[in-house]
């Protein structure tokens, strides 16, 4: 074999330092387990190692042998200090985070209230019966929305269709088809539909009439098509 030389930096390295070695030519170390490499680039190695003594490196240079190329390695240590190492102690626990714990436990709680309010909200409204409204209500009912609808006229025709359809009088039919079925001859009802039609079907909506006035009257057509109590059917 062969000698070399190379340089390397830090001049006095300790255990643990990196050690730069630059040889004049590119050069392949041979692996040791007395040291590690921590970078190698042609002819430039970093090795590093743990044990306070000298390295020897041997590899191959370009066609050339080496060996004992010595890196001397100095320990931190001083003379008289001790060489073993200190027995590791086991670390103390750390302590649990107690508030993101108590946050999650409240918003669980919050979670849980809420839905069950909901549940108890929803089981109370199954368990209420709510009242159907009898044909007459539901109009009169309708009528009062109507005073507050978009289209008030049409809102007021439509009801008055749902009612007389409950009463047996076809809800598919036209005004025109309609007014000649009806029993009774019914200038109101004639009135209220129309002016439903011309403000759903005319560009020019519903001609000036007074709606507060029509939309009182409107209940006088129940009158005509509730039924009657047997008694007064009788007396009649």
């Amino acid at each position: 074999p062969a000698m070399i030389s190379a340089t390397f930096h830090p001049a006095k390295p300790t255990v643990g330092d990196p050690i730069s070695i630059d040889f004049p030519r590119p050069v392949t170390l041979d692996a040791s387990p007395s040291f590690e490499v921590v970078s190698h680039a042609r002819q430039h190695y970093v090795i590093r190692t743990f044990a306070p003594k000298p390295i020897s490196l041997s590899g191959i240079a370009g066609d050339v042998r080496f060996r004992n190329l010595v890196v001397p390695v100095r320990s931190v240590l001083g003379p008289k200090d001790a060489q073993t190492p200190s027995p590791l102690k086991p670390p103390h626990p750390l302590p649990s985070p107690a508030l993101p714990l108590i946050l999650i436990a409240a918003a669980l709680l919050a979670a849980i209230a809420a839905w069950t309010a909901v549940w108890l909200r929803a089981r109370k409204r199954r368990a209420v019966p709510q009242r159907v409204l009898t044909p007459a209500e539901q109009f009169r009912v309708s009528v009062e929305q109507a005073r507050t609808s978009k289209q008030r006229w049409a809102f007021l025709a439509d009801a008055v269709r749902a009612y007389l359809a409950q009463r047996g009088y076809g809800a598919e039919l036209t005004t025109s088809q309609l007014l000649p079925l009806l029993p009774h001859e019914h200038e109101l009802i004639s009135e209220l539909l129309r002016l439903g039609d011309y403000e759903k079907f005319s560009p020019w909506g519903a001609p000036q009439a007074d709606f507060d006035a029509l939309a009182s009257r409107a209940p006088a057509i129940l009158d005509a098509y509730e039924p009657r109590p047997v008694e007064e059917e009788k007396a009649a």
